[in-house]
């Protein structure tokens, strides 16, 4: 079974920059769609961004123009570059990973917190 494993994160200021990185280690094949998703205190998983195998991205509004994800095909990992955090970007961030056909598949979240 494909398994998600998470790094990066931690504290940083407003303005500032962080990086996450996601791989899938044991993943025969690339995934058909892999991605970031957070989640702040008493709210909802909200989108991110997500890059298909074919290399489209989608990228939520509240992040748009600030954050860059990049996929590595022959590693099979994704990493999401952070640039102007604001403190409403804190929360926890869960890699995403899809094979059509499958159920969904989730990292255990890594925390990212913005200070004032």
């Amino acid at each position: 079974q494909v398994r998600l494993v998470e790094s990066g994160g931690g504290l940083v200021h407003a303005g500032g920059s962080l990086r996450l990185s996601c791989a899938a280690p044991g993943a025969i094949t690339n995934p058909n769609v892999m991605g970031w998703y957070r989640q702040a205190p008493g709210k909802e998983r909200e989108l991110v961004g997500t890059i298909t195998d074919g290399g489209s991205t989608i990228y939520g509004d509240s992040v748009k123009g600030r954050f860059t994800s990049s996929r590595d095909y022959v590693k099979k990992t994704i990493s999401l570059q952070m640039t102007m955090l604001k403190p409403e970007d804190t929360g926890v961030y869960y890699c995403y990973a899809k094979y059509l056909r499958y159920p969904d598949i989730w990292g255990q979240g890594t925390q990212v917190t913005v200070s004032p």
